[in-house]
Order: structure tokens, then C-alpha cells, then sequence
């Protein structure tokens, strides 16, 4: 197979330079928080969080509960009212037997009971705090994840464009090469030169292309790794070739790292724990609730079972039906003394963590300090890098049309040519590099500062 050939099924299964898919920056960032699935999932969190909440919010409401009840037995009770605490265990009874008996007929319960809450010295309202922070906590944790998830599919399209932008260095390398092959070859053809000559000629085309093929395959693997970030199937996507022809400009803005996403996530951590502080208070204290209980029962046995034991019918019909009505109402303040000595040590408790938080977030925002004054150092390093490579790259162009015009007119050798080809082309691909990394250091600010507009506005308009 010729290399012309090689060269053309290269082409056509090259993605940066055929059948791409045209993407955007700011385009990228839109689907990139739209499609990615942890994104979803927090989003989820949240929505779990607001049906939670919602919940606790019914604990205001009074408790009620209704019942219907058919049963067959015996009634060797005691006398008296009785209520337990939700309201399914009342009973009102006739006066008791002399002696136990196993006469049974049928039996029926009917109530509606009624159990409120009313006053709880705070529990239910600072359990309700604890409940919006947490929704609070997992907003700020969706913030943080689409802030982070950008910044890495930012720094995943940069990629992408420079090693698009090296495979095309590449590309333009071998046809410098084929040029020089060409002329070798024909010096050759002439015994001007050596056969030897072409041949090495012949043999750094070949590397060339080689090169390519390596370039493709980097360029292949970023297509992949943007493909996973904005959760679509593999495609070839084409950059915007702004990036690599422009050094962004920055607008000096202020900002605080306190606005940060990842300060903002801990933050609403230790908002929650100093609500749970506030809740774990209130577990000492005592509860009063308000009940009420209507009831209607029936019976087969009758008024006068006691001084007639065969006053009782073993009827279905006779012990369903309603034949006495009573209801019990009050109120129930119940207080464990108990709790009220352990809630200290559950307040410490949670004040101890609430300080490790603290500590967390003092920790954060030095590192973000410190993360955020190297960026910008870096960023000032790459214009460098870039006005240097510039100046190199040009140098070794007027080098190696130099060397070519020498070669053509027999002046030089083909050491010299190669040589001057291979410092065109390191020139060539670290400015490439340089100008990529002026981006990658400007993403570098955006994620220090916790504001991925940077890049965008960078931008020159």
C-alpha cells in the first residue's frame, strides 16, 4: 500500500478532520450539566429531600384514627375506664363476675380517636429545621457537583482541541517531509546524491506518518473521555478553533471564597449540625398532647348477665350492633427525667462535631486561598510560554525554509535538512502546548474562584 493511499484512509477516519460534530464551549457546559447522570441523581437527593420535609410538616397535625371491631369471647373483666397512649386499647365494661366462666357471644367496638401534639417545647419545630437544611445541604451539594463536573469537562475540551490541534501539526509535518522526500528523491534520481539520502528521507516521511496515527489515537481517547462527561455515545466532536488561535483575556473581578460551592456545601453542613444542637435540646423536655375518644359498643350478653348468667345470646346479629356509647377525653403531659440528663451529652456530642465541620471549612478555604494564587501565577507563566514559543516557532520556520532553498541548490545536506525539519516541528507543537495551556491555566482560576463564567468571559468579544 502506497503512502498516498495510507495517507487517505487516514483522512477519512481521522474525527478532527472529517464528520465532526461542531461543539462549543459554552455549549458543552449546558449539556455537560443536563446529561450527566451523578447530576440527576442529586437532583433526585433534592426532590427526596422536599417529599421529606413535606412529611415532618404532617406531624402538626392531630393524630386520627377510626376502627371497627367484631369479636366473639367471654367478658370476665373489671370495671373501670381506661385509655392507652394511641388510643386503640379503651374499654368500658359491666360489673364483673363473681367467678370465671367461659359463656361467649359476639361483641363490637366502634371509636374514632383523636391524639394532638400540642405543645412540645420546640421538638417538632427544630426537627423541621433539621429537615430544611438538609434540603439546603443537598442543593448546595448539586451546586458543587455541576460546578466540579464542569470544570472537568472544560478541562476535557481543552484536551481535546490541542491534541486535535497536534495531530494537524502532525499532518503538516508530513507534508514537509514529503517534500523533502520529493526532493531527494529527485536529486537522487539525477546522481546528485545519494541513494542513501532519499531513502532517509523516505524513512522520516514514514515517521511521520507514524505520528499521525499516534496523534489520532490521542485524539480518540479525548473524544471518548468528553463522550463520558456529557454522558452521550461516542462521537467525534470538533472544538471551537478560537482557543487556538487566542490567548484569553481575564477581567479582574473580585471574589470571595465564601461564595465557593465546596465552601457553600460545608457551610450548610454546619448550619444542619447546628440545628441538630438546637433539637437535641429540646429532647429533655416534656411532650403534652391533647386525646379524645368516642366509641359505641355492642353485646350479646345482656344488662343483667351478672345476676343471670344465661342472660347472653350467641347471635351474630345481637352482638354487632351499637347498644352503649362513651367517650374519654383530657390531656397527657408525659416527661422522661431520664432524657433530660442525656440530652447534655448528646449536645456535646454534637458540638464536637459541628467543630470538626469548622475545622473542615477553615481548611478548605486556605487550600482554595492558596489553590487560587497559584493558578493565577500559572496563568501568568503560560502568556509567557506562549510569546516564547511564538518566537521559537517563527525562528525555526525561517530555519527551515533556509535549509530547504540550501537543499534544493544542492548547498547542504540531508542531516541538516532533517534537522532543521525536526526543530519546526518541536517549535510547532510546543506552541501548541503553550497556547492550550493558557486555556487549561484559566480553568485553573475558575475552579479556585468556584465560578465557571471565568472561562467564558475570558472570551475576547
Amino acid at each position: 500500500m502506497n503512502l498516498s493511499f495510507r495517507a487517505l484512509i487516514l483522512w477519512l477516519s481521522c474525527p478532527a478532520l472529517s464528520f465532526a460534530q461542531y461543539t462549543g464551549l459554552e455549549d458543552v457546559l449546558l449539556r455537560a450539566e443536563k446529561n450527566y447522570q451523578s447530576i440527576k441523581k442529586k437532583e433526585l437527593h433534592i426532590q427526596a429531600s422536599n417529599e421529606r420535609l413535606k412529611l415532618h410538616k404532617t406531624y402538626y397535625l392531630p393524630e386520627v384514627t377510626i376502627m371497627a371491631q367484631q369479636s366473639f369471647g367471654t367478658i370476665n373483666a373489671q370495671n373501670g375506664p381506661m385509655y392507652s397512649q394511641g388510643g386503640l386499647g379503651v374499654a368500658s365494661t359491666s360489673m364483673p363476675l363473681a367467678e370465671q366462666n367461659w359463656n361467649a357471644a359476639f361483641g363490637s367496638l366502634y371509636l374514632t380517636n383523636i391524639n394532638w401534639n400540642v405543645y412540645t417545647f420546640g421538638k417538632l419545630k427544630t426537627k423541621e429545621s433539621i429537615e430544611t437544611a438538609d434540603t439546603e445541604i443537598q442543593k448546595a451539594d448539586l451546586n458543587q457537583e455541576i460546578f466540579q463536573h464542569q470544570i472537568k469537562t472544560a478541562a476535557a475540551y481543552f484536551n481535546l482541541l490541542v491534541s486535535q490541534r497536534l495531530e494537524n501539526v502532525q499532518h503538516e509535518n508530513h507534508k514537509r517531509s514529503k517534500v523533502i522526500y520529493t526532493i531527494a528523491q529527485a536529486r537522487a534520481n539525477s546522481g546528485l546524491i545519494p541513494e542513501v539520502d532519499a531513502s532517509l528521507a523516505k524513512a522520516e516521511m514514514s515517521s511521520a506518518q507514524t505520528a499521525i496515527i499516534n496523534a489520532n489515537d490521542h485524539v480518540l481517547e479525548y473524544n471518548k473521555n468528553l463522550s463520558d462527561l456529557l454522558a452521550e455515545n461516542f462521537t467525534r466532536y470538533e472544538p471551537d478553533h478560537y482557543f487556538s488561535k487566542n490567548i484569553p483575556i481575564l477581567i479582574s473581578e473580585t471574589s470571595t471564597l465564601e461564595n465557593h460551592p465546596s465552601t457553600l456545601f460545608i457551610a450548610q453542613k454546619i448550619n444542619k449540625s447546628k440545628k441538630q444542637e438546637a433539637y437535641l435540646h429540646t429532647t429533655g423536655l416534656p411532650s403534652l398532647s391533647l386525646f379524645g375518644v368516642f366509641q359505641g359498643r355492642g353485646s350479646g350478653f345482656g344488662w343483667n348477665y351478672v345476676q343471670d348468667n344465661s342472660a347472653f345470646s350467641p347471635s351474630y346479629l345481637k352482638g354487632v350492633g351499637v347498644d352503649r356509647m362513651n367517650y374519654i377525653m383530657g390531656f397527657n403531659l408525659s416527661w422522661n427525667l431520664t432524657d433530660f440528663y442525656r440530652s447534655n451529652s448528646r449536645v456535646n456530642e454534637q458540638k464536637l462535631l459541628t467543630k470538626a465541620l469548622d475545622f473542615d471549612y477553615q481548611q478548605l478555604q486556605q487550600e482554595l486561598y492558596n489553590q487560587q494564587s497559584l493558578s493565577e501565577l500559572k496563568y501568568k507563566n503560560a502568556l509567557i510560554k506562549v510569546t516564547e514559543s511564538k518566537i521559537q516557532m517563527e525562528a525555526a520556520t525561517e530555519a527551515f525554509q533556509q535549509q530547504k532553498a540550501l537543499y534544493e541548490n544542492g548547498l547542504t545536506t540531508i542531516v541538516d535538512f532533517t534537522q532543521a525539519l525536526y526543530a519546526l516541528n518541536r517549535a510547532e507543537i510546543n506552541y501548541e502546548i503553550a497556547q492550550n495551556n493558557s486555556w487549561q491555566a484559566v480553568v485553573l482560576i475558575a475552579a479556585s474562584k468556584g465560578d465557571i463564567s471565568v472561562i467564558t468571559k475570558a472570551v475576547a468579544h
